[in-house]
């Protein structure tokens, strides 16, 4: 047996939020909703994807606020240093900017990270060896032996 990872589901406190977040940073798309109000359900996918992987917001969450220190996140990977950069304009001009851009080594590119309306960390990439810009990633393939430095 070979599990296929297909969603996520995470409660959050504003489904309405999160949706309007997640399209125009994101460009996901709901692709179905159930319930109302407090039974909310929300599923958003990225368009064509409805059927591989889906991000499934349930309403009840309570808002997290993320430690400077708590790295965790979603990431999301760009065709463009230049599209990683608007995004951080953008979130800075929001006051959401978290991470502003920078670049790290391989296999971390370079990246910026925006606050969601529920706290949570959303990193933009480009340049990690997955995704759009993973062509141009320089370093070994994914799955290759690790270099001891």
């Amino acid at each position: 047996m070979r599990p296929t990872l297909t969603h996520f589901a995470l409660h959050v406190a504003d489904p309405e939020a999160c949706l309007k977040f997640y399209r125009d940073f994101c460009a996901l798309e709901e692709v179905h909703r159930r319930g109302e109000g407090e039974h909310t359900t929300v599923w958003l996918a990225e368009p064509g994807r409805e059927h591989e992987f889906v991000f499934v917001f349930i309403a009840g969450g309570a808002r997290r606020e993320q430690a400077p220190s708590d790295f965790s996140h979603l990431g999301f990977a760009l065709t463009s240093r230049a599209e990683v950069d608007a995004v951080a304009s953008r979130a800075a001009a929001l006051g959401i900017l978290a991470w502003p851009p920078r670049q790290e080594r391989y296999p971390v590119g370079y990246y910026c990270g925006v606050r969601d309306p529920e706290g949570r960390v959303v990193e933009f990439s480009y340049g990690q060896p997955l995704g759009p810009g993973a062509e141009s990633a320089e370093g070994p393939a994914l799955g290759a032996p690790a270099q001891v430095e």
